[in-house]
């Protein structure tokens, strides 16, 4: 008789769960599917993870497998094909218009910014010659005007030729030679940072929180309870449920009952390691974003220039739209005249005023300051989110530690990244969702404070210790290299 396979063995498993009713244990399946019973405690977690399964104990204490969501797979059939397919397209699409906006920025930041100007430094010109040949009264009527634009002007020039942007400053010391400052972030990445963002600091949380749990693992003779699961990642307790049978299947884990009642999840594969010290459990957490990684003083720059184009795009559009009344010439007239040097006096030159020097840098200058704006508000979500659950990792191994005396008080922390805006709330709802193992006893201490007494996780947490004792030896001693080829 031929061999199952894995992969055989593996749908076998999975054919006997969709025909499994309202639940199935271990034994339910190897009496279907034949399989031994290694095999099948192997196979069971993959598929639970598969199909979105959920594990409860009876009260004779066996595990019962059962899909209360339908069994469907997360990771095969056509529906998933597409789901991926078109993940894939919008992620393309994104990279590319992320790279096709960051070009449009440069052009449109820094390109007008510089067109702009040589506008309105070509049309002051012709505008103070015009008026050099006017009469005074004339001349007092464009004053505000010229001088509007001569103080816009010379702003400009300030900012252009001084700034940090350009890096055009230097620092002179008496009687030595000019020391240049220490060059900074280049002005187009800087520009994206002010837009973007730089990254997502947490983008690695997910292997770090595998590996530091694999480390409490391997230190714990290759068992771990939920409550401990909870306590690394920072997961809800519903969230951390379901994610657990995916690192079984991940990392060769099976649930186990202990006697009491209790499941854990025991990787033995884990445990045959050939380091012989013992690695770092430090909990990882999570870091909060910041909104750029420029100075506050070159984001105020950057919003300066946007507002000179703001206020150009706008200008121009204005005038464009609106019938010009007779009268002394204005200073569109005068920026009209300039484009029409430059571009020829034709049909062309008004649609060129509207449109390229209008409305495109209009629209570019709002989306300029809504896309920080709405990044602003989602990352003040995202940080609130970032300290609400590195509080959970912190609170969960408080309450683990002591779960029969829990003061909501002393969940805290003094670190930033675990501090939410509202303590008291965020302490309230890790009380709540800690519930998940079992409503607490609710007493009052001496001085009036309320004191929550967590059985269910006491429970846990005497039947895990318990398990973990009655395992018999070190299965990390692989002991001695008998054949090396």
């Amino acid at each position: 008789m031929k061999p199952v396979t894995e992969k055989r063995a593996y749908e076998a498993v999975c054919e006997a769960f969709r025909h499994s009713g309202a639940g199935i244990t271990v034994a339910d399946l190897a009496a279907k599917t034949a399989l031994p019973l290694a095999v099948v405690k192997a196979a069971a977690p993959k598929a639970a993870d598969e199909y979105n399964g959920s594990l409860s104990v009876t009260e004779s204490g066996e595990i019962l497998y059962a899909f209360p969501h339908g069994f469907k797979s997360r990771y095969r059939g056509a529906g998933v094909f597409l789901k991926k397919a078109l993940s894939k397209l919008g992620k393309g699409l994104a990279i590319f218009g992320k790279w096709a906006f960051k070009v449009w920025i440069m052009l449109m930041l820094v390109g007008y910014f510089a067109f702009f100007m040589l506008l309105a430094l070509a049309a002051l010109l012709l505008s103070v010659a015009a008026n050099s040949s006017n009469n005074s009264s004339s001349r007092d009527s464009d004053d505000g005007a010229f001088n509007l634009i001569g103080g816009l002007f010379n702003m400009i020039i300030r900012l252009w030729f001084y700034s940090e942007l350009l890096n055009m400053n230097r620092n002179y010391a008496y009687g030595r030679q000019p020391v240049a400052k220490p060059r900074g972030k280049p002005l187009h990445k800087a520009i994206f940072s002010f837009i973007f963002g730089d990254g997502n600091p947490n983008a690695t949380i997910e292997q770090r929180h595998k590996t530091a749990a694999i480390a409490f693992i391997q230190a714990n003779k290759g068992v771990i309870n939920l409550e401990e699961y909870i306590a690394i990642t920072g997961k809800t307790p519903l969230d951390a449920d379901r994610e657990i049978t995916a690192f079984c299947a991940e990392f060769g884990g099976s649930p186990e009952v202990t006697d009491d009642g209790t499941i854990v999840y025991r990787f033995d594969d884990l445990m045959l390691k050939a380091e012989a010290s013992a690695r770092s459990i430090a909990v990882p957490y999570k870091q909060l974003r910041r909104f750029s990684g420029n100075t506050k003083k070159m984001n105020t720059w950057f919003g300066v220039i946007n507002t000179v184009n703001l206020l150009f795009g706008g200008y121009f559009l204005y005038h464009s739209l609106i019938p010009q009344t007779s009268g002394p010439p204005t200073l569109f007239n005068y920026l009209y005249r300039v484009t029409q040097v430059l571009l020829g006096n034709s049909a062309s030159t008004q649609d060129f005023l509207l449109n390229g020097l209008g409305i495109v840098p209009v629209v570019f200058s709002l989306l300029f300051w809504i896309i920080p704006a709405v990044r602003n508000m989602n990352l003040k979500k995202e940080n609130a989110g970032v300290k609400l659950e590195n509080l959970r990792k912190i609170g969960t191994q408080h309450v683990y530690t002591a779960p029969l005396t829990v003061k909501p008080a002393e969940i805290k922390s003094s670190m930033t990244e675990a501090l939410p805006q509202n303590l008291t709330q965020a302490q309230d709802t890790i009380i709540k969702e800690l519930a998940f193992f079992g409503s607490p006893d609710i007493n009052a201490a001496e001085n009036g404070e309320v004191v929550y007494s967590f059985t269910g996780i006491k429970r846990d947490k005497d039947a895990t210790n318990k398990y973990r004792n009655s395992i018999d030896g070190d299965k990390s001693d692989l002991g001695k290299v008998i054949f090396n080829a």
